[in-house]
């Protein structure tokens, strides 16, 4: 029989296809939409709180899902309810999901289509829409680095290629051949914003010849035309590795989400597309060619409907969630079983650049899984020549050179840990990590607490002043991370710290913020375990013991303090090395202050918002009864920091502080 058609509103050409697969075609299409029927009853009754509507869009969420693989990752958006239905996850875990019930995938801590799942290799989207695209390039990677020749597909809407994130990921993907389909659903409206104020080309696949991509425009309404051309395009991708960007021109029949409402579209817009209805139109095709009867067709919605109507009676009588205090701080972060490595039979004096350098190759050796990337970081072997020659024994596939695009490669880094792999990040200066803040908070730091997937990224942060190096490569900007829940914060202070706590780092499956003094990497040389070892987070250390006083301190300023003692011989100080941030070893800081009964603390960040500040108020809340003093903080001035050796000496605290230490030691 001749399948193709174009007696309809959309042309059909499925000569190729067999009418079990276009059956399916239409099974998978009919079910979101039936769903999303009910869905916006159940909205009007107050039942669910919120619905996002991919009513008009179904065939390009099918379509694709169908044609990918089941073990190929799709990192859908909030109108793609037909990947999670292709991939045939239990409808009461997804209805489960939207009432915030415990059957869902966040244990009620997201909603909507916020979640992922390992078991059906699905990545679910954030409200920040960007970063999922170089999400999508890390698992690429990882495919790619495994030989696994493997397709990953992710979505975005034409107002979502706007965003930086997008031309970075394209650009990384481009570069580094990522078998990536960039799929760009163009429903005409980002929310009320018409396509003619969101971009000013013709179409948005014109972008891929500025990336050198593969590009291609598909009616998103023809299932048959998305299902074939994904189809090959994937098999073509699987044996050639490339990235593709494809544009599906379709539209949105409804609001952005329900309470937004239509008003601002033209009717006569309205009309033609509803005309263009993907599963009407599919099930006219379907009928005309015999494919499809009327008895097939009422078989077929009745069992769907009963299977909503079923998994919702499950959802609706699922007991709510129960808050736990214990549960709740529990998910913030992955448990692991810390495992010390401690052979110090043979040591070597090294600098703090080199225990860097050291434990970074190590960590290499142990572990296969591993990649490095950053700006300049092979052949060149970094700004400050850390991984010089490291290319030389590891190879480019494992130490690579990125483009300058720090949000991109963050989120690389998470779409190397959804695969299964280790990535470490240098920002080639701390200061740049402001243009990958989102994903580092949003993402990384959240994933875990959402559906339980660890960000095994350890993201290394050159830092601080005192090389006259200016505003935008000088600062210290830990306080911007320890305020965010699921982020560790690690800041040595001397070479052996900085190699065994980067070792842990490393072994730590969750995202790790590491600091490193830029001044110190010269500097400050010490004996360091030549062998590899670890050393546990949130365990401080005591430098020195005294009985007058608890000083505090971390990084560099560490050193300014015992420089102050040293020239001070009479003062009688407890001198504690935080060392790591978060977690924070607040049990050795209390016992200390309980011990002197004063305490300063000195750190090189500006002083209004930085740990210092934290650290203080929970030694009043803690420690009250035991104080002579009020706690005192010393840091830096509050203005950037600047360029000429003079100012920068004015604004970091190093020369204030012995003035302040003895104004305490007074009181």
């Amino acid at each position: 029989m001749n399948k193709e058609s174009t007696s309809f509103n959309i042309e059909y050409h499925a000569d190729s296809l067999e009418d079990s697969t276009l059956i399916q075609l239409y099974k998978n299409m009919l079910k979101p939409r039936l769903i999303e029927e009910k869905m916006l009853i159940l909205l009007r009754q107050g039942k669910i709180s919120k619905w996002f509507s991919g009513i008009g869009q179904e065939a390009i969420s099918v379509g694709v899902t169908m044609a990918l693989n089941k073990d190929e990752y799709i990192l859908p958006m909030h109108r793609n309810l037909g990947v999670f239905t292709t991939r045939n996850i239990p409808l009461y875990r997804l209805f489960g999901q939207w009432q915030g019930k415990a059957s869902g995938f966040t244990k009620g801590r997201d909603r909507s289509f916020h979640f992922g799942t390992q078991h059906y290799k699905i990545v679910g989207m954030i409200s920040h829409l960007g970063p999922q695209l170089g999400v999508a390039d890390g698992i690429a990677l990882a495919s790619k680095l495994k030989n696994k020749n493997e397709v990953t597909a992710v979505f975005t809407g034409e107002g979502g290629t706007s965003e930086g994130d997008f031309h970075e990921a394209l650009n990384v993907a481009s570069v580094w051949k990522l078998p990536v389909l960039f799929c760009i659903e163009n429903n005409g409206y980002g929310l009320s914003t018409p396509t003619s104020e969101q971009y000013n080309c013709k179409d948005i696949v014109d972008r891929g010849l500025g990336y050198g991509m593969e590009s291609h425009i598909i009616d998103g309404n023809n299932i048959i035309e998305v299902y074939t051309k994904v189809k090959d395009i994937a098999e073509r991708v699987r044996v050639n590795p490339h990235p593709v960007l494809i544009e599906f021109k379709t539209f949105r029949m409804r609001g952005h989400e329900e309470a937004s409402g239509i008003k601002y579209v033209p009717q006569e817009l309205m009309d033609n597309w509803a005309a263009k209805d993907p599963v009407i139109n599919f099930q006219s095709f379907l009928r005309a060619h015999t494919i499809l009867n009327e008895e097939d067709e009422v078989t077929i919605k009745e069992t769907i409907i009963s299977e909503i109507n079923e998994h919702l009676d499950i959802a609706f009588n699922e007991e709510i969630i129960i808050p736990n205090e214990t549960t709740e701080l529990n998910d913030v972060y992955q448990s692991y079983d810390y495992q010390e490595f401690n052979n110090y039979s043979e040591v070597k004096e090294m600098r703090f650049i080199d225990a860097i350098s050291n434990s970074l190759k190590q960590s290499m050796q142990r572990h296969d899984d591993l990649v490095i990337m950053g700006q300049d970081i092979a052949e060149y072997g970094g700004a400050f020549k850390i991984t010089e020659g490291f290319v030389t024994k590891f190879g480019k596939n494992r130490v690579r050179n990125t483009p300058i695009c720090e949000s991109a490669i963050v989120e690389t880094a998470m779409g190397l840990s959804i695969a299964g792999m280790k990535s470490i990040v240098e920002m080639q200066f701390a200061d740049f990590v402001s243009s990958g803040f989102n994903p580092i908070v949003n993402y990384l730091a959240k994933s875990y607490y959402r559906w339980n997937q660890n960000a095994d990224v350890v993201i290394r942060m050159p830092c601080g002043g005192g090389v006259a190096a200016g505003p935008f490569h000088s600062q210290t900007n830990e306080a911007w991370f320890t305020k965010t829940p699921g982020l560790k914060v690690v800041y040595p202070s001397f070479p052996y710290d900085a190699k065994g706590l980067l070792n842990t780092a490393i072994n730590d499956p969750n995202p790790v913020l590491f600091f490193e003094h830029k001044g110190l990497y010269r500097s400050i040389r010490q004996d360091v375990p030549i062998d590899y070892y670890t050393i546990p987070f949130g365990k401080a250390a005591v430098l020195k013991e005294g009985r007058d006083v608890t000083i505090i301190s971390y990084g560099a300023a560490t050193h300014w303090a015992l420089e102050t003692l040293g020239k001070n011989p009479t003062i009688n100080a407890d001198v504690i090395d935080l060392r790591t941030l978060q977690p924070l070893d607040t049990e050795t800081i209390y016992n200390s202050v309980k011990k002197t009964g004063k305490a300063i603390i000195l750190q090189e960040d500006s002083l209004f918002g930085g740990i210092a500040s934290d650290i203080s108020a929970s030694i009043m809340e803690n420690c009250f009864q035991y104080l002579d003093a009020p706690v005192k903080r010393v840091a830096s001035m509050e203005s950037p920091i600047p360029f000429a050796s003079q100012l920068e000496q004015q604004y970091l605290p190093k020369d204030r502080f012995e003035s302040a230490l003895k104004s305490l030691l007074d009181y």
